[in-house]
């Protein structure tokens, strides 16, 4: 059953994580590019990025499990907007990929579904 989706991209950097039914963190499990001089300053716009964190072993297995669970929650009895957040540190380069990717997957499945990246255009946070 075809189900609205609404995929939020963050940084926990600069805040609390959106209110989400699956709350993705990519954090620890996965390469940030942020710790490539020659990526900080890209973003998920810059194909070095989507490049960099989709050729990072398991994202993809990531954004099929969680198209997987969006499936889950649209076979459930009850409508309504099925929420997700995905969030790196910065929110700049690995959850908007990720959300990016994860789109494109339930748009081929049929859902609707937009993509809002909250921390996307923010400064490059110093760590």
């Amino acid at each position: 059953m075809a189900a609205a989706v609404e995929i939020v991209s963050f940084g926990y950097l600069h805040d609390e994580p959106p209110a989400a039914h699956l709350t993705i963190d990519l954090r620890e499990h996965f390469r940030d590019p942020h710790v490539s001089p020659e990526l900080r300053y890209m973003t998920a716009h810059d194909e070095p990025v989507r490049m960099a964190v989709l050729s990072t072993p398991g994202v993809a297995a990531l954004a099929l499990a969680t198209a997987a669970a969006v499936e889950a929650y649209a076979s459930g009895p009850s409508w309504g907007l099925i929420r997700i957040a995905d969030g790196c540190a910065g929110g700049r380069h690995r959850a908007p990929v990720f959300a990016h990717a994860l789109a494109e997957l339930l748009r081929d499945a049929g859902h609707q579904v937009t993509v809002h990246h909250r921390d996307l255009d923010k400064d490059v946070v110093q760590r």
